[in-house]
This record gives structure tokens, sequence and C-alpha cells, in this order.
């Protein structure tokens, strides 16, 4: 691969790897299910299977949460000398997620990584497996009072498809 054709390529990978966490975050099933190959692997250790399978699973796990929020970090990707159509990555992650614990608010944050087989098929690169990997873990209350306080008058994101991301209109004339 020239230069220009492998930063091209890597562009187009940290790409998928944003329009994942979307799907996650805005519970998009169609935008998380088109990072996957309908072949893909996953191995998340509390789910083990299809990248598509993984999608239900996980679109129905978050629909329980109140919100969500990913951050990935460093992303570093290596091509595949002999094939290069395929690439390796790791992507580190923090995770947010607001949940009811016993009916009470409750944040639980996951910092870990992923680690990723890309594959390129007609020119589109998507995930062929996706293992997660935690390397740690909190859970306390929620301590965001603030927000109703002081913070008030903030625009608060939204937990599905009715964020303002998806509002075209209002984002083309706002």
């Amino acid at each position: 691969m020239t230069d220009l054709a492998t930063l091209i390529a890597k562009d187009a990978i940290r790409d998928l790897a944003s329009r994942y966490m979307r799907g996650q975050d805005r519970l998009d099933h169609a935008l998380q299910l088109a990072t996957f190959w309908p072949d893909s692997t996953t191995d998340y250790g509390i789910f083990k299977g299809s990248g598509p399978a993984f999608v239900d699973f996980a679109q129905k796990l978050l629909t329980e949460h109140l919100a969500n929020q990913h951050i990935i970090g460093q992303h570093l990707i290596e091509f595949d000398p002999a094939n290069p159509t395929r690439a390796y990555g790791e992507v580190y992650y923090y995770a947010f997620h607001r949940i009811l614990d016993d009916g009470a608010p409750t944040d639980m944050v996951i910092a870990g990584r992923y680690l990723d087989r890309y594959e390129q098929r007609n020119e589109e690169w998507r995930f062929a497996h996706r293992s997660e990997f935690v390397d740690w873990a909190r859970k306390e209350p929620a301590a965001d009072a603030i927000l109703t306080a002081d913070l008030a008058a903030c625009l608060m994101g939204r937990h599905d498809m009715q964020d303002r991301f998806y509002d075209r209109t209002w984002l083309a004339t706002a």
C-alpha cells in the first residue's frame, strides 16, 4: 500500500469505530449493524457470537440504560503485510453507563480495549472480528444533581435516535 492509501484506510477504520460507538450510544441499530460484516464474529466475554447477533444483544441491553457514552482513546491500526485488505487494531475505550440499581440512579464506568480484525470488501472496511477486554470498572451512586440546579439550562443529549444529531433540519438552521 502507498502511504496515501494507508492514511485513507486508517481514516476509514477510525470512522468505522466512531460509527460503532454512535450506534451504541444513540440506540441506532442500523448504524451499528452496518459496522460488522454478516459473517463476522465477536467475543465480549458476556456475549460470544456473530457481529449481527451482538448488535441485537447490545441494543436490547442498552435500551434498559438511562444514558450511555463511549469515548474512544488511542487507536492503533496495523495492516497485514501479506493482505492489504486486512488490518488489526487495538482501541482504548472509556464507557459511561447510567443505570438503575435497586431503583436508584447509578453510574457504571468501564474502561478497556477492543481488539479488532478489520476487512475491506468492495472498498468498504468493517469489523470481521471484535473482542472487548475490560481493564477496570467502577460502580457508584449518581452524583450529578448539578444538572437540575446550576446547569439546568444546558442542552441535554439523548440516549436514543431523538438526539439532536439526527435532526438535520434543526442543525442546518441552528
